[in-house]
């Protein structure tokens, strides 16, 4: 950890200042003291077993507001403190703690432990408008902690092997990029597919990561001039098309969602190139897909795989590389469902006591709440908007 004091208590927090804030990074010598804030699917299934199995993190704490989520997960993991709020964590307890909460609550936590000056890694979507990405930014900065993101797709080895291959293929000029899902509308019945508690539906949840995933492609300084697109909801309230797989704790009875199940964008660089997006919660497809197609000045690449967790997939990831008409398979590792997930928390305590990254997180949601916001204008015009066309028909 370079920069760092050379010496500190075993059992304390180094503190660095980082453009004028005192921060509180971990020391080398133990593991990094870590709360979980939100007990639903994605807290409980994916980073709380992982954080208790990894010798890098220690989980000292669990936040959520149901008593019952709380003493289960606390039981389980043999976790010494659970509370309410992550207001009532004492100062000083975490180094980091890692939000998971429904996605409404995303940014206004975050921003309330930042402010505090404790470091926060944040679940995707790290914002459902660019005023929460303002919000993050400004509490990043008044608080003098760093903000992480979660962002597993571009942790996975194909996602990295395809990047690779990109690279070799001249400029980019058009990325099509999709994740169709045959059946995974996620938590029927409960905030996933309420519009003001989750932000939207597939654009925001597996759109997320698909930007998350080609936008770094296209380069840093890329400016997205242009975003458009299309939403529908043919299946959203389909019981058939919903996720057998996954299910959130406590979601009560069923309701119908407003959110869509199915979105596609077309977005302009101000470079020239193009990029392609499709997300789906539910198709007529018989599996769960990814596909990832770089096209280059001297060539293309495609990865076809299945990003997350369904049982639903493609058996195996193929990477494959076509130039003057011939095509040939590129090699990639075999790794386990949900490495991604691992990788990023091998990186973790690097990227907390990096001064490089803070407000990295913040500006790269800047940058993506901003394409989904115009693709979502773009899709559904407002009323005024909808009188002013039918009172244009009507006069012809």
């Amino acid at each position: 950890m370079t920069g760092l004091p050379p010496a500190a208590a075993p059992d304390r927090p180094v503190r660095v200042a980082v453009a004028g804030h005192p921060v509180r990074v971990p020391v080398a010598d133990r593991p990094v003291r870590v709360a979980v804030a939100g007990l639903g699917w994605a807290g409980r299934e994916i980073w709380l077993p992982r954080l208790a199995a990894h010798p890098a993190f220690e989980v000292t704490a669990l936040v959520d507001p149901q008593p019952a989520l709380r003493d289960r997960a606390r039981d389980t993991h043999a976790v010494p403190f659970a509370y309410a709020d992550v207001d009532d964590l004492p100062a000083g307890a975490v180094d980091l703690v890692v939000v998971a909460v429904p996605n409404h609550l995303h940014a206004t936590v975050a921003a309330r432990l930042l402010r505090r000056g404790v470091p926060v890694f944040l679940e995707k979507p790290v914002c459902l408008t660019s005023a929460e990405a303002e919000l993050l930014a400004d509490a990043e900065r008044d608080g003098g902690a760093v903000l992480l993101a979660g962002s597993a797709a571009r942790w996975r080895a194909d996602v990295r092997a395809l990047a690779e291959a990109a690279g070799g293929l001249g400029p980019v000029r058009h990325v099509d990029v999709a994740w169709v899902r045959a059946r995974g509308v996620p938590d029927a019945g409960g905030w996933f597919t309420r519009r003001d508690l989750s932000g939207g539906g597939a654009l925001v949840d597996l759109g997320w990561h698909l930007l998350d995933t080609v936008l770094p492609m296209l380069g840093p300084d890329t400016r997205v001039s242009h975003a458009i697109g299309s939403v529908s909801d043919d299946f959203v309230n389909d019981s058939a098309a919903h996720a057998a797989w996954r299910s959130e704790a406590g979601t009560g009875g069923r309701s119908r969602g407003d959110v869509e199940d199915t979105a596609r964008g077309f977005l302009l660089t101000d470079g020239g190139a193009s990029v392609a997006l499709h997300a789906c919660w539910a198709s007529h497809e018989a599996l769960d897909r990814t596909t990832i197609t770089v096209q280059g000045a001297a060539g293309s690449a495609t990865l076809r795989c299945t990003f997350g967790f369904s049982p639903n997939r493609e058996p195996t990831a193929a990477l494959t590389r076509t130039r003057d008409g011939e095509t040939v398979p590129l090699p990639l590792p075999a790794e386990p469902i949900g490495t991604e997930y691992d990788r990023q928390l091998d990186a973790l305590p690097g990227l907390l006591a990096d001064p490089a990254s803070r407000g990295a997180a913040a500006a790269e949601a800047r940058r993506t709440i901003d394409i989904i916001e115009r693709i979502y204008r773009s899709a559904r015009h407002t009323e005024p908007e909808r009188e002013h066309a039918l009172a244009g028909h009507r006069d012809r």
